[in-house]
Parts: structure tokens; sequence; C-alpha cells
């Protein structure tokens, strides 16, 4: 696993590669082996990750009839949710790059978009324990989750703009498949497995 020092060092790399600075690309590991060991980004983001949960929990036991519980199988279903947010964004833009010539940069694809998504797993943990906290300033909290996605969408644009060149509409396209199918998904997912609020 991965330790605190060089997962600041991918982060910094990659706010490196934000703000248009080439050199962020020196932080990063994109071998196949560092495409690899980026999966670790998904152990490091399980604090926050739990913390959207409890406040997802919270939420579906108000939609439950009195008295009635959940057992740890709500959270077995919340990882299966987990996963598939996490994977199938990334197979979805393995097919992207093979079927538009760029898979050559899979790995690092692969690399920027799960390091990446370990501060932004914190942000929205926080907006979720903020959920918790302070309900009555739901309308701002969402106003902030809305403002988390759209950087989430403006840093991978920039970033991958910087590795694939200026080419806009590969770049958008990279994007999206990134971001709208786990947003899509996610709402089948919770009803399917039965983890869908009231």
């Amino acid at each position: 696993m991965p330790p605190i020092s060089e997962v600041r060092l991918y982060i910094s790399g990659l706010w490196l590669l934000v703000k248009g600075n080439p050199a962020g690309f020196r932080c990063l590991d994109i071998s196949d082996r560092g495409m690899m060991r980026s999966f670790w980004a998904i152990v490091w983001s399980l604090p926050a990750i739990a913390s959207s949960w409890i406040w997802w929990r919270l939420a579906y036991l108000q939609g439950l009839p009195e008295g009635q519980s959940l057992g740890g199988v709500f959270f077995l279903r919340m990882g299966m949710l987990e996963a598939a947010n996490w994977l199938l964004p990334l197979v979805l833009a393995g097919v992207l790059a093979l079927l538009m010539g760029f898979g050559r940069h899979f790995p690092a694809i692969v690399l920027i978009t799960n390091w990446l998504s370990v501060p932004f797993a914190y942000i929205y943990g926080v907006l979720s324990l903020m959920l918790i906290a302070l309900p009555g300033l739901t309308a701002i909290i969402a106003l902030l989750w809305l403002a988390a996605i759209l950087s989430l969408i403006i840093a991978l644009t920039r970033i991958f703009k910087m590795l694939l060149g200026d080419q806009t509409l590969m770049v958008a396209t990279l994007t999206m498949v990134l971001i709208v199918p786990s947003l899509l998904v996610s709402d089948v997912l919770e009803k399917f497995l039965g983890v869908y609020p009231n």
C-alpha cells in the first residue's frame, strides 16, 4: 500500500497538471505497475466513503416502518454499489480509448482517475457529515455538492488536455464517460440493490 507521502506526491502532481504545469507528470508513475498500484486509492478513500454510507444509511432508515432495522447486508450492498461506480467508468474509458486510438494512454487515465478520486471522496465525505450535523443547510450543501462535481469535471478536463493534447472532443468525451455513467447507474443500482431511501 502506498504510504501517505507517496499519495501526497501523486495528488500534488495532479494539482500541477490542473494548473497546466507538465512537471506534474514527473510526480506520477504512469506505467502499468503504477496503474495497478493506483487502485490503492480505493483503500485510502474508505474513511470518506464510510461517512457517506453513514449518511445514506440514516436517510434510508427514515423511510423504514417504525421498529424495522438494517443489518450488515446494507453495507455489503453499498460496497457493491461503490465498486460498480468505481470500476464501470474505467471499463468504459478503456473501450473508448481503444475505439478512438489512444489506448496507450489508458494506464495514465486509470491512474489519474483513481488518485484524483481520493481528495474528492473526502470532499463528499465532509459534505455527508455536514448533512448529518446540519440538516437545516441541505440546500446550501447541495450547492456545494454540485460545485464539487463541477470542480471534478474541470480538473479531469484540464489534466486530460495535458495528457491527450488539444483534442477538445476527445477530452470532453473521455471526461463525460468517467462522470455521467456513474451518476446514471447509481440510481438504477440503488433501487436494484434495495438501498434507495423511500
